[in-house]
């Protein structure tokens, strides 16, 4: 005798006890429950990963740092690196005991992270800072100690040059922005010109010899902040 397949029962029969037979979903029902699935399971991930960079402790803000020699000769250029320094920062040279509101050289920083100052020309204790306003006033944000060393110089020539003639001549020293190596007469103020040339552009040049012969004088001459004009080395020169 044959047995009969049990058929399916839906739960609420339109009669009761009328057998129905269960059908089988369609495709598409699959394919939505699929669809559905995959979507659930996209935004889960999206919010564990947003759950977990949220959860990261944030990272806390770099201060401002300085980094510049400590000693340099009196009246030399001085490079100064900065990093994170704030909107309107300037960078400053001044006394220990100034306030903030005084110093002897200040530079604008702007958008630059490395800049270049010329340091006092005499010798002594200095103070490199990094100054911004805070409430209208300037603020002191960083400090470094500062020393300079007594400035000297060194120039070479030929002793005896035609007039008119064209000589090379050499200048080492502070190599500060202004100053000089000049040919003058003897006696000359510091101030005073001739032929010259810039030993921070090159520390040595050509220059042409004035017609007048007669005693001369190769200067280095430096000029910085504080000291002014000071003649550093000098050499005689004979025009012929």
């Amino acid at each position: 005798m044959a047995t009969r397949r049990r058929p399916r029962w839906t739960p609420w029969p339109r009669r009761w006890g009328e057998p129905v037979t269960a059908r089988p979903w369609p495709a598409r029902a699959f394919a939505l429950r699929a669809a559905l699935a995959g979507l659930a399971a996209a935004w889960l991930s999206v919010g564990l990963a947003s759950t977990s960079v949220q959860g990261q402790p944030r990272r806390a803000p770099e201060l401002p740092a300085l980094s510049a020699s400590r000693q340099a000769m009196a009246g030399a250029p001085l490079t100064v690196g900065v990093r994170s320094a704030p909107p309107g920062a300037r960078l400053a040279i001044a006394r220990p005991d100034d306030p903030a509101d005084k110093a002897i050289v200040v530079v604008e920083l702007g958008p630059r992270s490395m800049a270049s100052l010329p340091l006092p020309g005499l010798a002594g204790a200095y103070e490199l800072r990094l100054t911004a306003d805070r409430g209208g006033a300037p603020a002191i944000l960083l400090r470094q100690p500062l020393s300079t060393t007594e400035p000297s110089a060194t120039v070479a020539a030929p002793a005896r040059i035609r007039r008119g003639a064209s000589f090379a001549v050499r200048g080492i020293g502070p190599n500060g922005e202004r100053d000089r190596v000049v040919l003058v007469p003897p006696g000359s103020p510091a101030e005073a010109t001739g032929p010259l040339f810039y030993p921070h552009e090159n520390i040595e040049a050509t220059l042409e010899a004035p017609d007048q012969p007669g005693a001369y004088e190769l200067r280095y001459v430096m000029e910085a902040p504080l000291s002014g004009v000071l003649v550093l080395a000098r050499q005689a020169v004979t025009i012929e």
